[in-house]
């Protein structure tokens, strides 16, 4: 299959990698300084170059913020019949555009990213393919999650965002909560230097990713829960009550399992 990447960055780069010895794959990006470090596929940095090459599919691994804008730059360049894909944390007007774009489409969501996820071992990872696309989007995907050992979950649109919103809103809203509060340490112990090693990942990730993941629509609703477990907590706390910590501590042991 002939295969066109939006976007040389982490995980453009590690979809080329994955899939460039069994399809004919190109990559474009606009800074030709992006594609240095990718290979064995043909690297565009002008759109020009994509009427030429005439994909098959196209998997748009823009920031975020550009999967929209790198869709429509694209389209002309595209033949009848591309499937266009993307794998965005954020599908934000995305249902819209597919339904008005006149291309087939798929939409999945890789649910590990650089920051904290070994890009060579992912099988203890998950995937998630939204349920609208074409069959045979769904089936590409699916084959290709398989052979990386993912977890795959599929979804509706609706009910990505409705996951996204627990799975990624309450620990980042947790994160930034521990990092806005955290002072220096000199002699840091082990717990405390895990969590900061989380907000530092987290806080290399874009501001408008994280922003938008924060934004869904589902999450204040999860917000509203850690607000009222935390002012439990502290009532417990100031309160000095060892039955209710004791009650509070089973529940988050029950929780985990």
């Amino acid at each position: 299959m002939k295969i066109l990447i939006l976007g040389a960055g982490k995980m453009g780069s590690f979809f080329c990698d994955l899939l460039s010895f069994d399809h004919e794959v190109a990559i474009y990006d606009p800074d030709p300084q992006r594609l240095r470090f990718v290979f064995n596929c043909q690297r565009f940095s002008s759109l020009d170059e994509v009427d030429g090459f005439a994909p098959q599919l196209v998997i748009n691994a823009s920031t975020v913020k550009f999967t929209l804008d790198a869709f429509r730059d694209v389209m002309p360049h595209l033949p009848a019949g591309a499937i266009l894909s993307d794998i965005a944390s954020v599908k934000t007007g995305l249902p819209e555009f597919y339904a008005s774009c006149g291309h087939p489409f798929v939409s999945t969501h890789p649910m590990f990213g650089p920051t904290f996820a070994s890009l060579s071992n992912l099988s203890n990872e998950n995937a998630i393919i939204i349920r609208e696309g074409d069959h045979l989007g769904k089936v590409f995907f699916r084959d290709l999650y398989n052979s990386l050992h993912l977890h795959i979950e599929e979804y509706s649109f609706a009910e990505h965002d409705e996951t996204i919103a627990y799975s990624l809103s309450i620990p980042f809203a947790s994160t930034l909560v521990f990092a806005s509060t955290m002072k220096h340490q000199d002699a840091p112990g082990t717990t405390f230097k895990r969590h900061m090693a989380i907000a530092q990942g987290l806080m290399s990730e874009d501001d408008y990713l994280l922003s938008e993941i924060l934004f869904n629509p589902n999450t204040p609703a999860q917000l509203e829960q850690i607000r009222e477990r935390l002012e439990e907590l502290q009532d417990i706390v100031v309160a000095r009550d060892s039955a209710r910590i004791k009650s509070y501590l089973d529940r988050v042991r029950d929780n985990l399992r």
